[in-house]
């Protein structure tokens, strides 16, 4: 696979790993420790290191369709504060990961996340602020193709739709997983092949 075709496939792929987490998720109401926690946190570490090339396929996209330095500045912006997300993500992930390899139940889990959370600055980077960077971004990014008529103006919609129903429970991560699919794996193509996006075009994509 060329790297044109990895990044191209990071569209799907990386919302489709997301959907697979929350689905792997619901098999296991006690949420760990055990195959289920690791497979599905293993299917979200996944989803989210694929969005690294999603939010930079889409700045050098609305890099390519704007005019202007701010146009510029608007799209690193919005990449830069995704990767952020995407790092804090990724640091999430992986602490359940280990959490959940060094834990024999439940109760042991709620008591290494507790020390891991009372370390100075880990829980806004790891767990609340950091995180919200990633849709932030996400959707700046979105946002500003769609303002530029380089792609339709319901995929923003889509990827606000998928952020509030996961916010709204976790349960429905698999919903929120098919609504960024939705909004985002055809523009791996277009990305990945014409940098340029007409607006004639863009009213359909």
């Amino acid at each position: 696979m060329t790297n044109t075709t990895w990044r191209q496939a990071a569209f799907a792929t990386g919302p489709l790993c997301m959907t697979a987490y929350g689905l792997i998720r619901l098999t296991d109401p006690g949420h760990g420790p055990g195959p289920a926690w690791s497979l599905g946190h293993l299917a979200l570490l996944s989803g989210v290191l694929l969005f690294a090339p999603v939010m930079l396929g889409l700045r050098r996209t609305a890099v390519a369709t704007g005019r202007g330095r701010g146009s510029r500045t608007f799209a690193g912006a919005g990449a830069t504060l995704g990767l952020l997300g995407v790092a804090a993500v990724t640091a999430q992930a992986s602490i359940d990961l280990l959490v959940g390899y060094a834990s024999v139940d439940r109760e042991t889990m709620n008591e290494l996340f507790d020390r891991i959370r009372d370390l100075p600055g880990v829980t806004p980077a790891v767990y609340t602020i950091g995180p919200l960077l990633f849709y932030v971004g996400l959707l700046l990014l979105v946002g500003q193709l769609a303002a530029l008529r380089a792609i339709a103006f319901w995929r923003p919609l889509a990827i606000v739709a998928g952020v509030a129903v996961s916010a709204i429970s976790l349960d429905l991560i698999p919903v929120g997983g098919l609504l960024f699919l939705l909004a985002l794996a055809p523009l791996g193509r277009n990305t990945a092949t014409r940098p340029v996006l007409s607006a004639r075009a863009g009213s359909t994509a």
